[in-house]
Parts: C-alpha cells; structure tokens; sequence
C-alpha cells in the first residue's frame, strides 16, 4: 500500500459541503471577515479579507479554494503515518483546512498511534468570540461528521 498524499474529489466535495460558499464578504461566525470557500485571506496574495472586497465568480472561488487546499495537502501526508485510508486523509485535510492546527495537536498524536481520533477531533469544537472561548454547535456538528468521515472503510 503506498502512502496516500492526494485528496479525491469525494474529499475535495467534503470541504466544500462543510465550507458553503459565499461570493461576497461575510462575517464568520466569530466576526472575521471571510469569502469564497470558507478563506479569510487569498492564498493567491497572502492578502487578508476585508468587507471592502469585491464580489468573487464562482470560477474564481473555486480555483482559490484549490490553491487553499495545496498546503494541507502538503502538512497532512508529511505528518501522518503511512497507512491512512483515503476517508481518513480527506477527514484530516477537511480539519486541517479548517483549523490550520493539525500540527502538534492531540488529533496527530492519536491518527499517528492508531487509537480512536474521535476526543482529537471534538477538542476543536470552540470559537473565540469577542476574546472568549465558547463552545459551537456547528463546530461539533463538523467534528462528528469528520469523525464519521475518517471511520468509514
């Protein structure tokens, strides 16, 4: 079996299903400024997002969200250990694209030593509004769909 470092179109849905897509700037649900598929800055430019922006085509919101993905791509296969099944690299991309932490978490450590990731996933379940760490619905409703995702043949 060789070690998987590409995520398949299923995984590639996955974050987009998570993400929605929006064309214009919103605010996240902890008040940053955001667009396309779930970015809060352009990986084209490095540049962060403002409300000021303009309205994005889906075309470019979708070749955005490619180049968004590329890194992950590149932190989940050097990270994990060599036998994950493809549901299980396209659960760690979707939590990597949308934490940016898998790096030293919990998550890691549980994946890379074969025992159950779940409590690694649910650790994410917060967001910071206005300074204060709260739990989200939303959030945990994401880490069990990634759970779900990542145990499944």
């Amino acid at each position: 079996m060789s070690k998987i470092t590409t995520i398949d179109q299923a995984g590639l849905d996955f974050i987009k299903q998570e993400e929605g897509c929006v064309l214009h700037p919103y605010r996240d649900q902890a008040g940053v400024p955001t667009i396309g598929i779930g970015m809060t800055y352009y990986p084209d430019t490095g540049k962060t997002v403002t409300m000021n922006d303009p309205h994005l085509t889906q075309e470019q919101a979708d070749n955005l969200f490619l180049l968004m993905v590329k890194p992950r791509l590149h932190t989940v296969s050097t990270l994990t250990r060599e036998d994950l099944t493809q549901n299980q690299y396209n659960a760690l991309v979707d939590f990597e694209y949308n934490t940016g932490h898998l790096n030293g978490s919990t998550l890691l450590k549980l994946v890379n030593a074969k025992q159950d990731p779940a409590p690694g996933f649910l650790m994410w379940d917060k967001i910071h509004v206005d300074g204060v760490l709260k739990e989200d619905e939303g959030l945990k409703e994401r880490r069990e769909r990634e759970i779900k995702l990542y145990k499944t043949a």
